[in-house]
């Protein structure tokens, strides 16, 4: 048996090849509990394991005591980071404290120039010595992404004195030692943890594989040694998925639009293919690690609801979490959440059982919302206008007009929303999946094993970068089923890069990010990017569909896994897959809508 299981902050979820679904309580302080709990009684011969684990440890800095050794000079590049300001008109915004505090931070007397002139040569002799109570050991030298001699020195000797070492080089090779540095410690900083977890859930089953940020699953002793690149495993599961079934429904361009418990995910699906990253910021922190291009925000069906200091709404980004939960759980939680107001509300059916936490309790919920002096529909209004602000993000602002794309609806709570998201910005489709309330880990069981290269050009030849890149994606991954290559271009002397599959797509790719191209001026490319994927495993086609009948608006479909929401106006059919096509004829505004050609 084959099983996908995603550990998120309120369920963790588990599918299986045969069509078996689990949905059991995360357990925080102990995440791997709940995974056995989900496993248990199934006979798993491979697991492939979304994971929330690092996302969490980073957030709530949880991590090990790093000491970060760098070029003499370079101490405090973690500290001054860019001149970008967190929020430019709030004077109290502070950018994140650094994880590495000024006195675990040395300094080592090396110096090698971009083109390899080595200025001031490395004695390990004259490494300096770390505090005793070091955990983990961040090495980021200046230009390592192009000569790692240095850090390759500095590594030994403190591999050596038996530390924990991350080396820049090793994590990171790219430009802008700022994002390299950042990268490299947070490595440091999550890897002990991660590696004991990772290294216990191995027992789990005879293979265990673990989604990466970048939308790919690799073995579980790579994710403990790259554990910075986990960041978004589990979104970019879900990412996967909808991107399968947007291909299988005929659509071109969807988003991901992924609600759970905690918060919500969104990803803007083209061709079939989730958009990619290079790199993305994580709580305030930049990390330079190929990654599906998700945006993030803090609402989900557990964000808590309340009134502000200025007698304004809020809701989120503190989510009850799984323990104590919403309200209506009836498991100690007391604070209003957008679960209660979808119970009082009737999206929610009276009535409704949730595995292992029992009948949802409306009463409870009624009295939660009074408390907090909130109305159930001034909650949902205002959650799902944030949601609304996060698929904008990865729609209009990239260029995208939202009248011509779908949007594919999961997680817990997706289903709920997704039509009263979809209205606001004048999506006319909204496609819902089978089995969308654990559809993340329907992503993983369908998901190929990946490996990514990167390699900074510098002053080398495009080409020789690109055949060094394609190597080592292959020594990674024996056996890859395609090797495909990608180029981090500019137009030179711009400071930002966009990632395309050939350095001719450049300028169309900077006019649908930017608004305009300069035919004729010179393209620069920055780094090669290679990416090894292995044979695909069976996909979401492979499931069994479950049965499904066309529904009319206003109307709630209570399925095992997740409730829909299903408003006034909105008609659902049964498409590809057992997918339901939620359409709508026009907006709420009366302005046109274009479907978004959902074969059914």
């Amino acid at each position: 048996m084959r099983v996908g299981v995603d550990t998120g902050g309120t369920f963790t979820d588990l599918v299986a090849d045969d069509g078996t679904i689990r949905k059991v309580p995360s357990t925080p302080a102990d995440p791997g509990a709940a995974l056995r709990h989900a496993t248990d009684g199934l006979t798993v011969e491979e697991l492939a394991h979304g994971t929330t684990v690092a996302t969490n440890a980073l957030l709530e800095r949880r991590g090990a005591r790093v000491a970060l050794v760098t070029t003499e000079g370079f101490a405090d590049v973690i500290e001054i980071a860019r001149q970008v300001r967190p929020s430019l008109y709030d004077p109290f915004a502070d950018r994140p404290d650094p994880l590495v505090p000024r006195d675990a931070r040395y300094e080592a007397r090396e110096r090698v120039t971009a083109d390899g002139e080595v200025l001031v040569a490395l004695d390990a002799s004259t490494l300096p010595k770390l505090a005793a109570d070091t955990e983990a050991v961040a090495i980021a030298f200046l230009h390592a992404d192009l000569h790692p001699a240095h850090e390759r020195v500095a590594s030994s000797h403190y591999r050596a004195l038996g530390f924990d070492v991350t080396c820049s080089h090793e994590v990171a090779p790219e430009t802008r030692e700022y994002e390299r540095t950042v990268t490299t410690v947070a490595n440091a900083y999550l890897r002990p943890a991660l590696r004991r977890y990772l290294l216990d859930i191995d027992r789990v089953a005879p293979r265990v594989l673990v989604m990466t940020s970048a939308g790919g699953l690799v073995p579980v002793s790579v994710g403990a040694e790259l554990p910075a690149a986990l960041l978004l495993s589990g979104p970019a599961g879900g990412a996967r998925a909808a991107a399968a079934i947007a291909s299988a429904c005929g659509v071109a361009e969807a988003v991901a639009f992924d609600m759970g418990g905690t918060s919500t995910d969104v990803c803007l699906l083209r061709g079939g293919v989730p958009e990619p990253a290079p790199g993305r910021s994580i709580a305030g922190l930049p990390l330079r690690l190929p990654a599906l291009d998700i945006h993030t925000i803090g609402a989900g069906g557990g964000s808590i609801a309340a009134i502000d200091s200025g007698g304004a709404l809020t809701v989120g980004p503190r989510s009850a979490g799984a323990a104590p939960g919403p309200a209506c759980y009836g498991r100690g939680g007391a604070e209003a959440t957008v679960t209660d107001a979808d119970l009082v509300l009737g999206r929610i059916p009276h009535g409704t059982v949730l595995p292992e936490i029992g009948e949802l309790d409306v009463v409870a919920a009624q009295r939660a919302l009074a408390r907090a002096g909130v109305t159930a529909d001034g909650v949902l209004a205002l959650v799902d206008t944030h949601m609304a602000g996060a698929v904008r993000a990865v729609t209009v602002e990239r260029g995208v007009d939202p009248r011509n794309v779908a949007l594919v609806a999961f997680g817990g709570a997706g289903p709920l929303h997704a039509c009263a998201v979809a209205e606001q910005i004048g999506i006319a489709t909204v496609i819902v999946p089978s089995r969308a309330g654990v559809f993340s880990a329907v992503g993983l069981i369908a998901s190929p094993e990946r490996r990514e290269v990167v390699v900074s050009v510098g002053a080398r030849r495009v080409a020789d970068v690109a055949a060094e890149a394609r190597t080592r994606a292959h020594e990674l991954l024996a056996g890859a089923a395609a090797v495909d290559l990608a180029y981090d271009c500019r137009y030179v002397g711009q400071s930002h890069e966009l990632t395309v599959d050939s350095v001719d797509a450049f300028g169309a790719a900077h006019e649908a990010r930017n608004g305009y191209r300069r035919d004729g001026a010179p393209v620069e490319v920055i780094a090669v990017r290679a990416r090894a994927t292995g044979p695909t495993p069976e996909g979401i086609e492979a499931l069994p569909a479950p049965n499904r009948d066309p529904v009319q608006g206003p109307a709630v479909v209570a399925e095992p896994d997740c409730t829909i929401w299903v408003p006034e106006g909105w008609t659902g059919e049964v498409g590809a897959l057992g997918a339901f096509a939620l359409t709508r004829a026009a907006s709420p505004e009366g302005r046109e809508s274009r479907r978004a050609g959902v074969e059914l």
